[in-house]
């Protein structure tokens, strides 16, 4: 099915805003000035990014007493995270990408797997929309496939997240009954148009740069540049049924550096950008080599939109692999991940800094995998042959039931096979933590052994219901220095770029 899409202007309906109180995030946070006029707002998510992720990757990197980039910035709070239940406002405590993306760029609730339609699979505004129809600049920048929950959720409209493209499949678009059976497809064709296909019609984001390649074909390229974009690379040849790797030219770093103005459009991958880590492992005339990186990404965002509008620019950029390692439980490729996007958070709050009319917010979509710093030489309580002992001599009403003694609490050897970082983690028998050297540690400590002070360890494979981290830096940042729900996030945002308070209708 191939439609094209008519994106509404009308403002959303959103929750009362909240301005908060400045917390430093550290002893001597970088500092940006309150009043200024905001231009331009910079929304930095990394995906599944906890706040134990920034704290691992603080120690990983820079030492118990050093600060993550976005730690320096001069305001902190937390973001609760919630989702709900299809066609109600029942809560669901953990959400997803689609349904916490949604929540931040249009200001609702909704079930998980949904993007930009609220609990009912009515379709909602995106502020990039609100954006991009009032004239700003717009961009979308991530290390996924473009069309993948957290970026789409900005710029597209769909029932399910899976209904990405390239072709459409009732299985991917269409929520299921009960019965098993598919739900009738609606009145609103645009909410089970594939992704893909919204995004080279709607012309919501100036600059979209990413990965996803293979969810879009050449007529989406001939769409895109009826509109004045510039592709980088190739969507495919247009004499053949179905595009493959071969018939496919992913963009590159170089093509990237060549573009210096106008509406850009660049894929790099054919799905999600390569892990930083196994990048750098890989020859130097690797494919892969050619991929820029996030932070490169965000400096050529910035680039390009700076100056586009004379009203200014809106740019979300995400980090997504954090989530994908996180989700796989690769402690080392997740810390390698959060250090790059904390490189693309220097590069907007250095533009900020520079720029005096930018607010830059840094923040996550949820909590992935139960990330957690255990002692130095512990074992998690999967490696256990028991749950640990709870003894209280003095108070036996403080005991477990039944009681255990302190014997207990010993690692079964079966369970584990001892430190491992990185894909060990695939063993299904092995809940061993990984081990990494910190700037800290005697020059000869290494990574993945006993000596190595950060020990990692995760709950699950899934997401947690835990808030998240929020920083923010410029003018306006205050506001994010407090306590709140995600679809606060929308608002705030909002405001920031209108001057105004989104109106209920």
């Amino acid at each position: 099915m191939r439609r094209s899409v008519r994106i509404l202007t009308v403002v959303a309906t959103t929750g009362a805003l909240a301005a908060g109180t400045a917390v430093a995030a550290n002893s001597t946070p970088l500092q940006g000035s309150q009043n200024a006029k905001i231009r331009n707002v910079i929304y930095l998510v990394g995906d599944g990014m906890g706040r134990t992720h920034v704290t691992a990757a603080r120690e990983r990197y820079y030492g118990a007493s050093g600060k993550l980039n976005m730690e320096q910035l001069p305001n902190y709070g937390a973001v609760a995270t919630y989702a709900v239940e299809t066609g109600s406002d029942q809560p669901a405590l953990v959400t997803d990408s689609a349904s916490s993306a949604t929540a931040w760029s249009s200001g609702v609730k909704t079930y998980n797997a949904a993007i930009g339609v609220d609990a009912y699979g009515k379709k909602v505004p995106t502020l990039m929309e609100q954006a991009h129809s009032a004239g700003f600049a717009t961009g979308n920048v991530s290390t996924a496939e473009i069309t993948d929950a957290s970026p789409a959720a900005m710029f597209s409209h769909a029932l399910l997240r899976g209904c990405q493209g390239p072709v459409y499949s009732d299985a991917s678009c269409l929520p299921k009954k009960a019965d098993g059976t598919y739900e009738n497809k609606p009145a609103d064709q645009t909410v089970i148009t594939p992704i893909a296909e919204q995004i080279a019609r709607n012309g919501t984001a100036d600059v979209i740069l990413g990965g996803g390649l293979s969810r879009f074909e050449p007529d989406d390229q001939k769409a895109l540049q009826a509109q004045g974009y510039q592709v980088l690379g190739s969507f495919g040849d247009p004499a053949l049924p179905a595009q493959t790797a071969a018939s496919q030219k992913v963009a590159t770093k170089a093509d990237l550096d060549k573009a210096k103005s106008g509406k850009v459009v660049g894929l790099f991958n054919r799905g999600n950008l390569t892990v930083e880590q196994a990048k750098a492992q890989l020859p130097a005339d690797a494919p892969q080599k050619q991929e820029p990186t996030l932070e490169e990404m965000t400096k050529k965002s910035i680039s390009l939109l700076n100056g586009r509008s004379k009203k200014g620019f809106l740019l979300q950029v995400e980090g997504a692999q954090i989530d994908k390692r996180s989700h796989a439980n690769d402690a080392a490729q997740t810390l390698a991940e959060a250090k790059a996007f904390d490189d693309a958070v220097k590069a907007a709050v250095d533009f900020a800094k520079k720029d005096g009319h930018t607010l830059v917010v840094v923040t996550a979509d949820h909590e992935c995998a139960g990330f957690n710093i255990i002692e130095k030489g512990t074992f998690t309580n999967a490696e256990a042959a028991a749950p640990p002992s709870n003894t209280d001599s003095g108070n036996t009403a403080n005991n477990s039931t039944p009681s255990r003694s302190s014997s207990a609490n010993v690692k079964d050897p079966a369970r584990s096979s001892g430190i491992v970082n990185g894909s060990g983690a695939g063993d299904p028998k092995n809940f061993g933590p990984a081990t990494f050297r910190t700037p800290d540690d005697p020059a000869d400590v290494k990574d993945g052994s006993p000596q190595a002070s950060l020990w990692l360890s995760y709950l699950s494979g899934n997401h947690t219901g835990a808030d998240v981290p929020i920083y923010a830096y410029g003018p306006g940042g205050k506001q994010f220095a407090t306590s709140q729900d995600n679809t606060e996030l929308y608002g705030k945002m909002y405001r920031s770029l209108f001057d105004t308070a989104p109106r209920t209708k």
